[in-house]
């Protein structure tokens, strides 16, 4: 019997820490690989965290509130076998979203709203002339049916007068 680390993942260049939400699993409770294991709060996501390994959860090193950096195992699973079956790292975040069947519903959000910079300027200081719109403010536009040209006509009250 081999036992497997599982660290809190990296959500991004920027993120450091993240908080512990829910634990969704408690010690002696069984896991399958990719199943959630708890779900975690960083200052710009919140995210479950999937089990890198199948197996049983043996001990879990921090509670629910705990800050937690980036790379601390925050649990540990024990799996049936030796450590030859469970060598290679472990997947990451990335690696076990790309292989779920369900696209996400975001993707498709961004490609009915395509960027399509604006020649219009605003009075904002520094201001090049060209309005940019995050793909987070397209996406809300689009669910909202903002068209282009009405958020156009929005004064941005972000930086440089942006949309935010």
């Amino acid at each position: 019997m081999s036992v497997v680390e599982l660290v809190m993942p990296k959500l991004g260049e920027s993120i450091m820490e993240a908080t512990i939400l829910k634990w969704l699993k408690k010690p002696g409770d069984k896991v399958e690989q990719d199943e959630t294991i708890l779900e975690i709060a960083t200052d710009k996501v919140d995210s479950e965290v999937p089990s890198t390994a199948d197996g049983i959860i043996s001990e879990i090193l921090f509670e629910e509130n705990d800050v937690v950096p980036v790379g601390e195992t925050i649990a540990r699973i024990k799996t049936e076998g030796n450590d030859t079956e469970n060598a290679g790292p472990p997947k990451t975040q990335e690696q076990i979203s790309s292989h779920r069947n369900e696209p996400y519903e975001e993707a498709s959000l961004i490609e009915e709203v395509p960027y399509q910079p604006s020649e219009k300027k605003s009075s904002a200081p520094g201001n090049t002339g060209v309005r940019f719109y995050s793909p987070l403010v397209l996406n809300i536009a689009s669910g909202e049916g903002i068209s282009l040209s009405e958020l156009e006509n929005i004064e941005g009250t972000g930086q440089d007068g942006r949309v935010s």
